[in-house]
């Protein structure tokens, strides 16, 4: 079992606190998990999280020093390959989950050629400079804009990340629907169009359980719809959990694996 998406956000770049996650993962009978952080983390992303500021509570929520732009992204890889060299009793790889901006696509790439990351997860967590899946975007977002028009945005910047060529995880695919709030339109064709997008372009997407076990969203990962549509295409599926601190490390994995193995 693989639990592809954990991050260190909540504590220090040490190997101390690395090494916690590598003994809970063991503890859960894991084989292999991927350690990755926010680019929200590092001094060198700042500037793709420039149109968030434009919002006051955006702007504070960034400002926040003890944990965002704290640290350099070779920091992360230094102490990442140290971990590696390790004898451990779960295989460890490492990347990043970048918050894809289309606007700075040109940036993000130039800061990732400086780097060779075992994986790079891209995420979208805006919408037009709005981010979708804080407390405060009800009012900022969902009580502002129509229901279809979001979704349609939020899957067009997916379709976008796939398409750039950066990625090689699609990170959450349907994390859209954090606050039960769904379009009236069918999505199966967007989702059809996700799967073909991600053989294309040779992407791993995750069955997440994040917003299951942290937001209590009803579907554990996926939604059944867009898992059967995935699994359909025969696209790469990878299990994670999505976990901020060592005691959530590999949350559901087992669930989440048994729900794609049982998805006809």
């Amino acid at each position: 079992m693989i639990d592809g998406h954990m991050h260190l956000e909540n504590g220090p770049l040490t190997k101390e606190y690395v090494l916690e996650f590598v003994e809970a993962a063991h503890a859960k009978g894991l084989d292999a998990i991927q350690i990755l952080d926010h680019t929200h983390r590092f001094i060198e992303f700042e500037p793709i999280y420039a149109e968030l500021k434009q919002y006051e509570v955006q702007k504070t929520w960034l400002e926040n020093k003890k944990m965002k732009f704290k640290d350099h992204v070779q920091d992360f890889v230094d102490l990442m390959e140290e971990i590696k060299s390790m004898d451990l009793p779960v295989k460890v790889t490492y990347g990043l989950e970048v918050c894809y901006v289309p606007q700075h696509e040109d940036y993000i790439r130039q800061v990732l050629s400086q780097y060779q990351f075992d994986f790079i997860v891209g995420a979208i967590h805006s919408i037009d400079g709005i981010l979708y899946d804080m407390g405060f975007s009800k009012e900022l977002l969902w009580n502002q804009y129509e229901v279809n028009h979001i979704y349609k945005r939020y899957y067009e910047l997916v379709f976008q990340l796939i398409e750039s060529d950066l990625f090689t995880q699609l990170a959450h695919p349907d994390t859209i629907k954090l606050f039960e709030i769904y379009p009236t339109y069918d999505l199966k064709p967007t989702y059809e169009k996700m799967a073909q997008l991600l053989n294309q372009h040779h992407m791993k997407a995750e069955n997440n359980v994040g917003c299951y076990y942290r937001y209590n969203h009803p579907d554990m990962g996926l939604s059944d719809e867009l898992l059967k549509i995935l699994k359909g295409n025969h696209v790469n599926l990878i299990t994670a959990s999505d976990a901020h601190k060592p005691s959530d490390v590999g949350s559901y994995i087992k669930e989440a694996e048994e729900k794609i193995n049982k998805m006809i």
